[in-house]
């Protein structure tokens, strides 16, 4: 079960080094000050929407592929060749068409291979081992986040923002962790190809909403609570910069990271068991409280010390929500639909981080109508804080647990 999990490893640390601090400090080469906010925003927006069609496809087109390799290993062969591609155009490209070419190229052959990949955990896992697997994976893909967050920011440079070196990190543990899950994973041969019915591919995004308002309503919660996450999250770094002024910009980002992912781990551990204790929409309601008043008080920062301890707060809140909302989840969908209704559940998680990036041009305009005032990442800490009060509001409309 480590080796068939050892790919999130790599995948986790590739995107949360990417997204919060390798992009965010590349792009100032290419784009100016008063647009940073706006192009991040963008260019990130588009690469989630592809994120949201490309996985859940080839993840139904592995499901018929046919070789003497398996069903799932060919993909993500291919998948992650080309992502060491597009990682190579991204960093060194030399231009912000190339960096634009890599992101996007990156996202698609990503993607790909992890559509695939994630088929193998129910292929090879018996079912009564699953919940050992599904825990498995949730410590590796956490340990790359850990590693990103403590790497990242102290291998980019501050003066020239060269992704030089963290690159040649991503790309090395990526393959690493890529030839472990590859060639250690026993599958069965498939001689024959079954024909592709692409019906079947987009069957279980069909849904009913009048069916299932609980899980519903849920989904809603999710959508909103991440929300004002993912927007904290994107574009940080560059609050950091402007409001904070702090030397190195990237490396702080990647201390601010930690503190928050120290925050969600502690809470993770204990999460389940107070779930267990106090029932999943009672720990629900706290995450929503305590995350939102870690963002008002991310507005009285006046240095990264006082970010870095809000941010645990904040960290804190994500952990009980990670944990309750997808017991909650699991709960709630129907046990016939279940793979179907977490699917669309994942969605919405890919949904929100992508609409969290639309808020880039809202900064970059309320920055410049009042100068020196940021009034820009003064709303993105407002907004999120208000997603968090959302997401009680959606709470409130779940009538039942079971």
């Amino acid at each position: 079960m480590l080796i068939i999990n050892a790919y999130w490893v790599g995948l986790s640390f590739m995107w949360s080094a990417l997204h919060p601090i390798i992009l965010p400090a590349v792009l100032l080469n290419f784009v100016s000050d008063a647009k940073k906010n706006t192009t991040l925003g963008l260019l990130t927006f588009a690469g989630l929407l592809i994120a949201m069609v490309v996985q859940p496809v080839f993840g139904a087109i592995s499901d018929g592929w046919g070789s003497r390799f398996g069903r799932r290993r060919p993909l993500m062969v291919i998948g992650t060749l080309f992502d060491f591609l597009f990682l190579s155009i991204l960093a060194w490209g030399g231009g912000f068409i190339w960096l634009i070419i890599g992101y996007i190229g990156l996202q698609f052959s990503s993607n790909t291979a992890q559509g695939s990949f994630q088929g193998l955990l129910p292929d090879r896992v018996p079912e009564n081992r699953m919940g050992l697997a599904a825990s498995l994976k949730t410590f590796l893909d956490t340990f790359g986040l850990i590693l990103a967050a403590l790497l990242a920011g102290r291998m980019m440079d501050p003066q020239t923002h060269n992704p030089t070196a963290i690159m040649f990190v991503v790309i090395g543990l990526l393959a690493v962790s890529a030839s472990i899950t590859i060639l250690f994973t026993p599958e069965e041969p498939v001689h024959e190809r079954p024909a592709m019915d692409w019906r079947s591919i987009f069957a279980y995004l069909k849904f009913d909403p009048r069916k299932h308002p609980d899980y519903w309503w849920l989904t809603a919660e999710r959508a909103s609570f991440l929300l004002g996450i993912y927007g904290v999250q994107a574009f940080g770094q560059y609050y950091i910069q402007d409001v904070l002024r702090v030397p190195d910009p990237p490396k702080q980002m990647g201390n601010l990271l930690a503190s928050i992912t120290a925050g969600v781990i502690v809470l993770v551990l204990i999460g389940g068991w107070l779930t267990d204790r106090f029932g999943a929409k009672k720990i629900l309601y706290g995450a929503s409280f305590l995350t939102a008043a870690g963002m008002i008080l991310m507005l009285l920062t006046k240095d990264i010390r006082a970010l870095a301890i809000f941010g645990s707060v904040v960290g804190a809140g994500i952990g009980l929500f990670l944990t309750s909302n997808w017991a909650l989840a699991n709960r709630l969908a129907p046990r016939e639909e279940a793979g179907k209704f977490l699917g669309l559940t994942n969605l919405a998680t890919a949904g929100s981080g992508a609409l969290a990036r639309l808020e880039g041009p809202v900064i970059d305009y309320l920055n410049a109508a009042w100068p020196q005032a940021w009034a820009g990442y003064k709303g993105l800490f407002i907004f999120g804080a208000i997603c968090m009060l959302l997401s009680v509001t959606f709470l409130n409309k779940i009538k039942s647990s079971k």
